[in-house]
């Protein structure tokens, strides 16, 4: 059982993820909040109108230096291992350099994608071993590629369901997102505790990284975050209230592709709510090297 007990954190961030190629992504979004009931607040980037992923890891080690922060990033942190399955062992099943641990797939993510910039994840679509595990774009269904789903996916189907992991493709499709994603674990793992992945026994560090899905938090408040939904004004404030925060001003407006800012809003607020709920911070041995939801209750601690 994996457990953290942590009801003294200063900063909460929200951050709503991208995958997509390139430097500056409209679809990243960052909103940050201190401890009580206020607003989360939207935090602007430095270098321009668009967040980039190195800038949002900056962004981090910054705030991590003078304050306890937890930051929940919308994307898978790791692949399923078993599928509840005992023939299916592994995060690449009958790969026979398949990683051990979490810290080493994100290893693997790294070093299959050293000359992809900007923490872009891509290049494993093109590797002769590893890229018939993925459904990527231009068609390029793997031959290994199976809709497979960790246990926290299983366990969240009940709220909301999340994509399978390693599906590139469409609207759902959350595997690009979380290559760019393991590829900031990995960078980040020097100074942050990565939930559930780490020992709560080692050092303490000042960052704290949690998996979060939006969509899962809005559904708790009973919006369904689809045709722009969770955009709207009056279903942010609803998923704002059931977090236990303060509303968005009258004039509020959700800026991204998809109202991204609707995502990292209230993902920020709903981790300040789950922080200081004990049963949060505990899940299933299996989490250890699956991840876990934040949020997403277990019903065998």
């Amino acid at each position: 059982m994996a457990h953290l007990s942590s009801p003294d954190f200063d900063l909460f961030v929200g951050i709503d993820w991208s995958g997509a190629k390139g430097l500056h992504q409209p679809g990243l979004s960052v909103f940050a909040a201190g401890r009580g009931g206020h607003v989360p607040e939207r935090i602007s980037p430095p270098d321009g109108r668009y967040w980039s992923r190195p800038a949002i890891l900056d962004y981090l080690r910054l705030q991590a230096s003078d304050k306890r922060v937890l930051a929940g990033i919308d994307f898978a942190f790791a692949y399923p291992v078993t599928d509840g399955k005992a023939s299916i062992c592994g995060y690449f099943p009958d790969f026979e350099d398949s990683p051990d641990t979490a810290h080493d797939l994100w290893a693997l993510i790294e070093g299959v994608n050293a000359d992809q910039q900007n923490l872009y994840g891509g290049g494993i679509w093109d590797h002769p071993r590893l890229g018939p595990y993925y459904n990527a774009p231009g068609g390029r269904r793997g031959d290994l590629f199976a809709s497979r789903r960790r246990l926290t996916e299983q366990v969240a189907r009940d709220v909301k369901s999340p994509s399978p992991t390693f599906n590139c493709v469409g609207p759902a499709g959350v595997g690009t997102g979380s290559l760019a994603g393991m590829r900031a674990l990995h960078h980040l793992s020097d100074i942050a505790h990565i939930w559930p992945f780490d020992d709560a026994a080692t050092a303490p560090r000042p960052l704290h990284l949690v998996e979060i899905f939006p969509s899962y938090y809005f559904a708790l408040a009973g919006i369904r975050a689809v045709n722009g939904a969770h955009g709207q004004r009056e279903n942010i404030n609803q998923a704002l209230a059931h977090f236990g925060s303060d509303p968005v001003s009258a004039d509020f407006q959700a800026n991204g592709p998809d109202h991204d800012e609707a995502d990292a809003l209230v993902s920020a607020a709903a981790l300040r709510w789950f922080a200081d709920q004990p049963d949060i911070w505990s899940v299933p041995a299996d989490a250890r090297a699956e991840g876990w939801i934040f949020g997403v209750k277990s019903a065998t601690p």
